[in-house]
């Protein structure tokens, strides 16, 4: 017997969420948030698995002897996920220029795991080819060497092409669903969507865009979801340590529809396909260079830092844009006085708040969330 579109729906749900908080599979390369080259990964024939933290999933007893109690919480959790055997399985880890916290996170896992692979990612912030360009074909080089090497198998342009063709899908899939978010959000909540995207860190690639279109196929013809009463809003501020999930159904149950957001930056840092004739390796550096989204970990060349938040707000039709950072999030607070600035000046309405991963307590959050989408409301009635 078929299952009706809001049984499709509800399954393919909690098949995320049980994917979404998975362990890493075998034969998988870990990596924190925002970008690495997952494709290189792919063509070797490892899983990309991303590391989000352990969320409010997860006891913090030995973590915290490892970092101070004033930084985020996600890099005690990671240490905590280690230490506790939820990371045996990997391959290796990738620690990309996050932060000075990440950084020194990475050095962290070398001392406590000197048998295992691990690298910092120096990603570039010129934008130069010559410069920038030359710097980061290097870095990718090298990468290219590590990952042949724990495989056992060369990467050739073939493959790597092929893993940059599966990737493009995942990525035309992710900019799909954001797409459809937009036009009705009632349809495709933030709180559903938010464990269809994260499931993509613990499966294959190609199985996530399946998972993602069986999704938007089902939400799209579930007759039984009705547009709300809800303001329009972008969230901002969650590009690296992962909110907790509670807090996402909380906002819409405060009456926001988030029609954008800074969730999973690392999966769709590339804004667009990567071109897969000529030399894959430079197309890859092409695409970091002149294709790869903004957040706060990242040089403006431009020099304007809200560019991005201003483009999203109009694009989406958007009423009003939340920034939820994490607590001592460096590179969100420190960005935050230059994006309200420029939202100010436009006359953008905006309130802020800011949360840990393991967050349990939302009266607080649903009450400013709440007054801030009745306010908006009253505002564009008047």
């Amino acid at each position: 017997m078929a299952c009706t579109e809001s049984e499709c729906v509800a399954d393919c749900v909690r098949r995320a969420e049980t994917l979404a908080f998975a362990d890493p599979p075998p034969h998988s390369i870990g990596y924190m948030p925002i970008y690495v080259p997952r494709e290189l990964i792919h063509a070797a024939g490892l899983l990309p698995a991303g590391l989000y933290g352990g969320g409010d999933r997860l006891e913090i007893i030995r973590g915290d002897a490892y970092f101070q109690s004033y930084i985020c919480r996600i890099p005690r959790s990671t240490i905590e996920l280690a230490l506790s055997g939820h990371l045996d399985r990997l391959d290796g880890m990738l620690f990309p220029s996050i932060c000075d916290v990440i950084r020194n996170l990475s050095g962290m896992w070398q001392m406590l795991f000197p048998d295992r692979y691990v690298r910092y990612i120096d990603v570039p912030q010129n934008f130069d080819p010559a410069v920038g360009g030359r710097f980061w074909r290097h870095e990718l080089e090298t990468l290219r060497r590590d990952m042949e090497r724990i495989a056992g198998r060369p990467i050739d342009d073939e493959a790597l092409r092929n893993s940059i063709a599966v990737y493009n899908e995942n990525r035309a899939a992710i900019r799909e669903l954001y797409a459809q978010r937009s036009r009705a959000p009632w349809r495709f909540p933030l709180s559903e969507a938010y464990l269809v995207l994260r499931a993509g860190n613990s499966v294959p690639p190609e199985e996530h865009t399946a998972l993602i279109r069986d999704y938007i196929r089902g939400a799209e013809n579930d007759l039984s979801r009705r547009e709300m009463d809800q303001s329009r809003v972008v969230l901002a501020g969650m590009f690296c340590e992962q909110p907790p999930h509670g807090l996402l159904v909380t906002l819409e149950r405060a009456g926001c529809a988030v029609v954008d957001d800074d969730l999973f930056l690392g999966m769709r840092w590339i804004q667009g396909d990567i071109p897969l004739d000529g030399d894959p390796l430079q197309n890859l550096v092409d695409a970091y260079l002149t294709a790869s989204a903004t957040t706060a970990s990242r040089y403006s060349p431009e020099g304007h830092r809200a560019k991005w938040l201003l483009e999203s707000y109009r694009r989406n039709e958007a009423e009003g844009v939340i920034f939820c950072a994490p607590s001592f999030c460096d590179p969100a607070l420190l960005e935050q006085p230059m994006l309200v600035a420029a939202l100010d000046r436009a006359g953008i309405p905006h309130t802020e708040f800011k949360y840990s991963e393991d967050t349990g307590q939302f009266a607080v959050i649903r009450e400013q969330a709440g007054t801030f989408s009745d306010s908006i409301r009253l505002w564009s009635a008047s």
